[in-house]
């Protein structure tokens, strides 16, 4: 059972700042329905323009991401952010390559039946044309610099990555940024491509920028309150 006393926890605590212990239900209820609609915006775009964003833009959603809850506060991510146009040409040959598997070769056609309607294919040029492409990579465990034999383990690893980025995404979208969520299977030559140790798997890769003057997007729906919640009361 967890100790009330927070001065038993083992480590230094400091007062909650910058928050309101319970904010007024008309406030409340305006700042959901703001964030729900601005959240109802994002698309995962596949045109996008090569129009530049600011590099300084990325940084504070970088660093929003790195705010989200981790297990034992390990903050088991590390964020690549790729400008580089030589780079990300070479992550968009690597990742067709592995695309061009998994359509001809290794998916099973019921996936390739849900995949249908958004018609996507082995092709991928969004990685080449977009701004920027951010990878995230889950770290299993850590160690205190290049060649040391001592680790620790990471808990909660994917749990943790995937709401930081859950965070990231939402920071995108709220700055008029676009995004596509792109996970080319495997991809461990992200780990080449970019120098990233053994420990560290790929997790995501996120394509960033503006859509396309001519972007278009499938025609989809999202499920209802009533199909994706329960409310026990």
């Amino acid at each position: 059972m967890t100790d009330p006393n927070p001065e038993s926890w083992g480590s230094p605590t400091e007062p909650l700042s910058g928050r309101s212990r319970r904010p007024e239900l008309e406030w409340q209820l305006a700042a959901s329905e703001n964030f729900l609609s601005e959240i109802s915006r994002r698309r995962s775009v596949r045109d996008f323009s090569s129009e530049t964003v600011d590099r300084r833009v990325i940084e504070n959603c970088l660093l929003a991401a790195g705010r989200a809850p981790s297990g034992a506060n390990q903050q088991p991510w590390h964020f690549v952010a790729v400008g580089d146009a030589a780079t990300k040409r070479r992550i968009r040959q690597a990742a067709e390559r592995e695309e061009e598997e998994f359509y001809q070769r290794r998916a099973p056609q019921a996936w390739l039946d849900a995949l249908q309607p958004l018609g996507t294919d082995q092709h991928k040029p969004f990685l080449e044309t977009a701004p920027w492409l951010i990878a995230i990579f889950a770290e299993t465990y850590q160690t205190a610099g290049e060649g040391d034999e001592h680790s620790v383990k990471n808990y909660y690893v994917n749990e943790s990555v995937g709401i930081a980025c859950g965070f990231l995404l939402a920071a995108l979208n709220s700055c008029g940024l676009a995004t596509l969520t792109h996970t080319p299977s495997p991809m461990r030559f992200l780990n080449e491509i970019l120098g990233r140790p053994k420990q560290e798997k790929p997790f995501l890769l996120l394509v960033v920028g503006y859509p396309s003057i001519d972007c278009t997007v499938p025609k989809i729906g999202k499920k209802t309150l009533d199909e994706i919640s329960t409310f026990v009361m």
